[in-house]
């Protein structure tokens, strides 16, 4: 249970499941400090113009995220490759507020709206907050990960309940109503879900 809060406490940055001692205080998900992303004065992203960051990478061997002519130290590769649903995160983040944002039309959606052109012309202040948030957010889920995958194991591997005892128990119950409407919109080739 607590386990599942403090997935939602990441998820929602430190909004949802606020519990200070069970580690989950009312603000953005921290790391240790000393494993956590910190941006060194070397490594600052520049917030003029001409050096609008378009390109995001990674060296594996610094445990850098390279951000345009800036980096951020302390990145796991774990926080590089994370993926929801097969989407980079990192990579996904960066592409709304790199320079280029332009977006391929695909098949005949329409253009994309002149509004997508207001942006900003240069790295802002709130971005590089963002990053640190979400890289940290990144490194705690990361770091839960062998936690998930005993409480899977654990899950998958324990007793089931078969479609008897949901009928049974009432779990699995039809409304009469419900009933009425599936029995006259059954065919001869459909079968109850269950079955």
């Amino acid at each position: 249970m607590e386990l599942g809060r403090s997935v939602v406490w990441l998820h929602t940055f430190g909004e949802r499941f606020v519990e200070a001692k069970h580690g989950r205080p009312a603000r953005p998900p921290r790391l240790p400090k000393d494993g956590g992303p910190r941006i060194p004065a070397a490594g600052a992203i520049a917030q003029v113009p001409a050096e609008m960051p378009d390109i995001v990478d990674y060296d594996a061997t610094k445990h850098r995220l390279l951000i345009g002519h800036g980096y951020v130290d302390g990145v796991i590769p774990q926080v590089w490759s994370y993926e929801v649903s097969g989407k980079p995160v990192l990579r996904h983040w960066f592409s709304y507020r790199k320079a280029n944002r332009e977006r391929p039309i695909i098949g005949d959606r329409r253009p994309p709206s002149k509004l997508g052109d207001i942006q900003p012309d240069h790295w802002l202040t709130e971005y590089t907050t963002e990053l640190i948030n979400v890289l940290n957010v990144i490194g705690c889920l990361v770091a839960l990960e062998p936690l998930q995958a005993d409480l899977l194991g654990r899950i998958c591997s324990g007793p089931t309940i078969t479609a008897e005892e949901l009928r049974t128990s009432g779990a699995v119950a039809m409304p009469a109503k419900a009933k009425r409407k599936s029995k006259s919109a059954d065919s001869p080739g459909q079968r109850n879900l269950l079955d």
